[in-house]
């Protein structure tokens, strides 16, 4: 009987710590990751909450879904770095300290793009930037030193700076069928048994492996 990858282990690949498994690392309640979802830095892949999510005071959420491949050096800009820009100077005085604290109702109430959310089966390329508040549909892939500052339509491909849609994987009837087929959501072990059709089969062969429940 084939058996599943274990999402629970932290190093998933023996003798690389540069690749951690995210779902078993973070400890924020402001982020949330699915099973698979891995992070690749060679440097200190276990810092990725401090390192790799970045201003995030909250309250919004960095969501990632399942099977996501994160490069070296991806980062997620949250909405805690937003400065005022209606006034003569962007500089944030009341962040400083002392009687400048004393201003801090200039900070409240700056514009708040919500929760950043990255769905299923995404692959971020080497340094890549995603802003505050922006979507990111199931399939997608982000080019390496992309800065991503809109939504991401499903199974597309984006790249630059700032990031355009390059264009789709498959077709608009194509990308329906695979969003109806959502292979991240079988059980591990039907994913273990038909990882060869996932990784290079058809839209067909896809349908026809998945469970019979799950069939569009």
């Amino acid at each position: 009987m084939p058996v599943p990858a274990d999402p629970t282990v932290l190093h998933p690949m023996p003798g690389q710590p540069r690749v951690v498994l995210l779902k078993p690392l973070v400890t924020s309640p402001l982020i949330e990751v699915g099973e698979y979802s891995y992070y690749d830095d060679p440097v200190d892949a276990t810092a990725f909450e401090t390192r790799n999510v970045l201003y995030h005071y909250g309250p919004e959420k960095l969501v990632i879904g399942k099977f996501c491949a994160l490069g070296t050096g991806v980062r997620f800009i949250m909405n805690g770095a937003n400065h005022r820009m209606d006034g003569p100077s962007t500089f944030p005085f009341p962040t400083m300290g002392g009687s400048w604290a004393e201003h801090f109702d200039l900070l409240t109430g700056l514009p708040n793009r919500g929760d950043t959310v990255v769905g299923n089966d995404v692959w971020f390329g080497h340094g890549t930037t995603v802003m505050p508040g922006v979507r990111i549909g199931h399939g997608a892939i982000i080019g390496s030193g992309a800065v991503v500052t809109t939504d991401v339509p499903d199974y597309g491909i984006v790249g630059g700076n700032p990031a355009r849609l390059i264009r789709t994987r498959y077709s608009e009837q194509g990308i329906a069928r695979l969003l109806a087929v959502a292979w991240w959501d079988w059980t591990a072990e039907h994913i273990t048994e038909h990882v060869r059709t996932i990784m290079s089969g058809s839209v067909d062969e896809l349908e026809a492996a998945a469970p019979k429940s799950a069939n569009p």
